[in-house]
């Protein structure tokens, strides 16, 4: 049975919104995933610098304008390594600020909610992507600037 490998890594642009002091979470509408919560996000489109495919995304899914602030993570999500790759994602998740709009699920969310980022245990966010949430709250707090690539190969993540 031959299978269809991946001829190139597939860019994904999610993003860290946050409006005070919680943050935008998806309930992902569709696979991969279908049912769990993530960060808001998509794939970007040809010609589309990584800015405007987070805002474009993020007001698709969401219904919300963001201001993107800072580039918060590279992530790499692979199901396995050479040969035996089904899928590669490379994931740029942004930091951003909420501008305006009402949060509402739109294009692939199936819910939205603003999460406080000291009660996750509801969403089960993985140990990856609340590494990267607690990162972009310390970062907003002025605490943080730590490492921004995180390779994550066989991870069970919720990125965009």
């Amino acid at each position: 049975m031959d299978r269809l490998l991946p001829s190139a890594p597939v860019v994904g642009v999610g993003a860290v919104v946050w409006k005070q002091d919680r943050f935008l979470l998806i309930r992902r509408g569709h696979p991969p995933n279908q049912g769990s919560w993530s960060l808001p996000g998509g794939h970007q489109e040809l010609g589309e610098t990584v800015q405007q495919a987070g805002e474009r995304e993020i007001l698709e899914e969401t219904g919300v304008t963001i201001r993107v602030v800072d580039v918060l993570a590279v992530v790499d999500l692979m199901d396995g390594p050479g040969r035996e790759l089904n899928y590669h994602y490379t994931v740029i998740d942004l930091q951003a600020e909420w501008l305006a709009g009402d949060a509402v699920a739109g294009d692939d969310a199936a819910a939205v909610v603003w999460a406080d980022p000291d009660r996750l245990e509801p969403f089960k966010l993985s140990e990856d992507l609340l590494r990267v949430v607690a990162q972009s709250n310390r970062r907003r707090k002025g605490m943080d600037f730590g490492r921004i690539l995180l390779s994550l190969e066989m991870a069970d993540n919720h990125h965009a």
